[in-house]
């Protein structure tokens, strides 16, 4: 009974520690994962998040190619997506569904997280909001939006293009792994702004590419405040509903009702893939323009300082033989889109060793784009 007693206490003792130095949020990851057999943030853990509903009005399905399904992939492919443990792998081209495939009991209807891939969907509303006026350049002081960003020290002169183009400065450690770090205390803490507001900037910005989560969440706030209304809603009117999405879909919120903007879409791939379309129709549904072709050239041109590998929000491959460019999630979520082939991939799953080259672009995309284009 002593040694009971000892025990509780001592939880009892560190878990008050945890709050006091502003790490509670750690408590709520482990009843998130580890209590639900998990080891990490996944795929389909929407259900256990408050979230945004992205609405969709008269949704309009995949036109199927005459030749849909009707090629096996070959074993090097199959063997692949199967060892990434891979939930969904569609292929798109000239506008039409030429192969759509699940395995781990996934579907079409199939909801999943979008993870980082939500990055670029934020890059897009910042796009859109522009393009409608309601942010008047790019170049915008993020101060401007936020004046306690005037006494930090670096931040005075951050703009929203610094932000996309992962040009912050801001300290923030991109580690998916340690409880301790930024990104867990984002995904996991009650509070957006205290997870981001909070952190300090190391460098002046525009001076060096660094990918962070921060910084998409830093650039989230900007654009709701600009758009005033939430972010779930204006994708849902600008985007969601114009391209006839089929399902509605939810952003993961914190609890304050603030979107999750450097991840957590929870959609099907059949939708994912529409986004892909998109950007090669160069922003055209139909005969209506929906994002501005000056802006999506902005997007999927790489810039010099991330060594030609990111844009604005996409992550850029030129030097292969084939190019292309993509939205990139954790643990392996794709839309890639291959301009000369007019081709969409989308591969989702949960591939926790992510093999990647030196220049941070996962191996697996460049295998699916080379491997994928000689089949199809």
């Amino acid at each position: 009974m002593t040694i009971l007693i000892y025990f509780v206490t001592f939880f009892v003792i560190v878990a008050v520690l945890f709050y006091i130095f502003g790490y509670g949020y750690i408590f709520n990851g482990i009843s998130k994962t580890y209590l639900r057999g998990k080891t990490s943030a996944n795929i389909d853990d929407g259900k256990f998040f408050s979230s945004n509903l992205i609405h969709t009005e008269s949704p309009r399905l995949w036109e199927e190619d005459s030749e849909y399904n009707k090629k096996e992939l070959p074993k090097n492919i199959v063997e692949d997506l199967i060892h990434s443990n891979t939930a969904s792998f569609i292929v798109v081209k000239n506008g039409k569904l030429v192969h759509e495939q699940y395995w781990n009991g996934y579907n079409r209807l199939s909801k999943t997280n979008s993870f980082s891939m939500a990055k670029a969907v934020t890059v897009m509303l910042l796009g859109k909001a522009l393009e409608e006026g309601k942010i008047k350049n790019i170049d915008d002081k993020f101060s401007d939006y936020f004046e306690e960003f005037k006494n930090k020290e670096f931040a005075k002169n951050l703009t929203l293009r610094n932000l996309a183009q992962m040009e912050s400065g801001l300290d923030w450690d991109e580690n998916y792994k340690n409880p301790f770090l930024p990104n867990a205390k984002a995904y996991y803490g009650k509070s957006l702004m205290k997870a981001t507001f909070s952190r300090k900037f190391k460098e002046n910005p525009g001076e060096r590419f660094e990918y962070q989560s921060g910084s998409t969440q830093l650039l989230g706030f900007a654009v709701k405040k600009a758009v005033n209304q939430s972010l779930a809603s204006y994708l849902s009117e600008k985007f969601w509903i114009p391209m006839g999405m089929e399902q509605n879909a939810e952003w993961s919120t914190d609890e304050t009702g603030m979107e999750k903007t450097y991840c957590c879409i929870h959609s099907n791939s059949r939708d994912f893939a529409k986004l892909g379309q998109l950007f090669l129709d160069n922003g055209k549904v139909g005969d209506k323009q929906i994002l501005n072709l000056n802006f999506i050239e902005k997007m999927r041109t790489p810039t010099q300082k991330s060594e030609e590998i990111y844009g604005l929000g996409f992550w850029i491959n030129y030097d292969n033989p084939v190019k292309h460019y993509y939205f990139l999630g954790l643990q392996g979520q794709y839309i890639i889109m291959i301009p000369e082939h007019n081709m969409v991939i989308v591969r989702t799953g949960s591939y926790n060793n992510l093999p990647k080259n030196d220049k941070g672009r996962p191996d697996q995309v460049k295998f699916l784009v080379n491997e994928t284009v000689k089949l199809f």
